[in-house]
């Protein structure tokens, strides 16, 4: 058995997906570091985006049908909330250290 490698500590595996199912975000919020490239998929037969709230935000997904995805590598740090044009009250924040 080899020992463990220094340059590599353990530390969480970070989540970069989110799953659109039952009309929500999945996980509601997604804390990553910059860097990062998120994965929306959607898995509801309605269709979906993926859109920044408010304006001059960077999300701005095409109409996601089923099974369909949109990726965003986030590269500075901040809060950023988004949700579903199609259906508004679907909201969700990824915030990025």
């Amino acid at each position: 058995m080899s020992p463990p490698s220094s340059s590599t500590p353990a530390a969480p595996v970070s989540v970069n997906a989110v799953a659109i199912k039952n009309f929500a975000f999945a996980p509601a919020a997604l804390k990553v570091k910059a860097g990062t490239t998120v994965t929306w998929t959607n898995q509801d037969t309605d269709a979906h985006t993926v859109t920044s709230a408010g304006s001059g935000g960077p999300l701005h997904s095409a109409a996601l049908s089923t099974h369909a995805t949109y990726r965003y590598k986030f590269t500075k740090p901040g809060t950023y909330h988004y949700l579903c044009t199609i259906h508004p009250f679907m909201t969700a924040t990824v915030e990025v250290t």
